[in-house]
């Protein structure tokens, strides 16, 4: 347990290192992870569900030919594709919003580290130190927020595809 608590000590230094900046995309990098983490629960336990009970809904119909039967049948597709892609647009402002931060954070740091060279003067480079680590730590954290999130959302735009298009197929085939 006692590990736990150095980990823990360990955030809050790197958190205090970086500024308020650090501590906004530390929060946006959470409500991130939190979205990413409900699709991937939604494709892995919820989504073959839905998919059932959508061919279950067309299989259940006696007419598949008519215009009717088609655009129901395209009323089921859409309805399933809108639920597959359901959060991604919002994944997608967090990402972006990550790097635009970690921005907000170098300029942060390079203000104090002017104030810093107003007051002192470039004696002292300990100084200005604590205002360059404030600027370049926010870019980082956003940058590997940013990147990490990437690579999730595209995966999951992947699979709302693959996902519609089976669903697609198997309505199509059901006749």
């Amino acid at each position: 347990m006692w590990w736990l608590l150095e980990e823990l000590e360990s955030i809050r230094r790197f958190l205090g290192m970086g500024g308020d900046v650090l501590m906004a995309i530390f929060v946006l990098s959470f409500m991130l992870w939190t979205v990413l983490l409900e699709r991937w629960f939604y494709y892995a336990a919820v989504l073959p569900r839905a998919m059932k009970k959508a061919v279950a809904e067309w299989s259940a119909r006696p007419d598949h030919q008519s215009w009717n039967a088609k655009m129901i049948r395209q009323e089921i597709i859409s309805r399933q594709d809108i639920e597959n892609k359901r959060g991604l647009p919002i994944i997608k402002v967090l990402i972006a919003l990550c790097p635009l931060l970690g921005l907000l954070g170098t300029v942060v740091g390079m203000i104090q580290v002017f104030d810093i060279l107003a007051v002192i003067g470039t004696g002292s480079p300990r100084a200005m130190a604590s205002g360059i680590s404030k600027a370049t730590i926010p870019t980082l954290a956003g940058m590997v927020a940013s990147l990490s999130g990437l690579f999730f959302s595209s995966r999951l735009d992947h699979l709302a595809k693959v996902s519609t298009q089976k669903l697609e197929d198997k309505l199509k085939h059901i006749a």
